[in-house]
């Protein structure tokens, strides 16, 4: 894994306005990625003083790395987390929350159907009795084939998981750090955003849902949607299904203790020498 860029503006935490990092995972997103960063940039400096943006390119074979590490050559406020290899989606997210830094963190997909100014709604449901907002899609913008198979995937979920969410598909989220004391995550597949929202909702942590905008998808393609992949989420999900609700593994003493202090769950170790380097300019004296 190799890092690249410094965190930026770090200015004291205040009470009112909390320090914020926002992420994205990213893979063949080489024609989204570049707005959407600055656009995250445009909305968290409206927020607060103290935040970082950063992007985990998941081992992308396009220009999507080679882009985020000219921007943050320029952007001190900008963080790129390399993959050497793809580690898949939970892999991404997985790194994403370890890497941030900051009290509350937001993530949303490097693919732009989501708008990262949406973000403001989020943070304003997020009051003193809120731990965790959950966006939720207005409409779907995706082909007919799609917005069936998400609803299917939705219902199956949501019943299999005793889930109380209007939308545990959309990934448009922001939450308080602290949430990761208790919650870890271990999932590398989609999967892993059922966990998430399973492990925060019996957890008894405080949720709020948000309406937002869903757009479609103007480059690259959706790699979820695949017989084999779907055939292997599947059996993911029926893994899972035993390990939270059957077992209920989370809520024992144990797996609380290894939650605590880690943010995000355990990332893999490095793969290869390329991996094992991790570099920042602030070493190298930028501003």
């Amino acid at each position: 894994m190799t890092l690249r860029g410094t965190a930026c503006y770090g200015h004291p935490l205040t009470p009112s306005r909390p320090s914020l990092s926002i992420f994205f995972p990213a893979y063949n997103d080489a024609g989204t990625i570049a707005s959407l960063t600055l656009v995250a940039h445009m909305t968290a400096r409206q927020l607060t003083d103290d935040y970082e943006v950063i992007v985990v390119d998941d081992g992308s074979p396009d220009h999507t790395g080679s882009l985020l590490d000219e921007m943050a050559a320029h952007f001190p406020w900008l963080k790129v987390v390399h993959h050497g290899a793809n580690r898949g989606y939970g892999g991404a997210l997985r790194t994403g929350f370890a890497a941030a830094a900051k009290a509350l963190v937001f993530y949303t997909d490097g693919d732009a159907q989501y708008d990262p100014r949406e973000l403001l709604k989020l943070y304003e449901a997020l009051g003193p009795d809120v731990d965790f907002v959950n966006g939720y899609k207005i409409g779907r913008s995706d082909p007919l084939h799609r917005v069936v198979i998400g609803r299917l995937y939705h219902t199956f979920v949501r019943t299999l998981f005793g889930l109380r969410l209007r939308d545990v598909d959309c990934d448009f989220r922001l939450m308080r750090r602290e949430v990761f004391d208790k919650v870890r995550l271990t999932r590398s597949s989609g999967v892993i955003c059922v966990e998430l929202m399973k492990k925060v909702q019996d957890h008894g942590f405080r949720i709020a849902e948000v309406p937002v905008h869903h757009y479609h998808r103007t480059y690259g393609k959706s790699q979820f949607f695949n017989f084999p992949r779907v055939g292997r989420t599947l059996v993911d999900l029926m893994r899972l299904w035993v390990e939270l609700v059957v077992r209920k593994e989370h809520l024992a003493p144990q797996a609380n203790a290894r939650g605590a202090g880690g943010l995000g769950g355990p990332v893999s170790p490095p793969s290869s020498k390329s991996e094992r380097g991790i570099h920042s300019r602030a070493s190298e004296g930028r501003d």
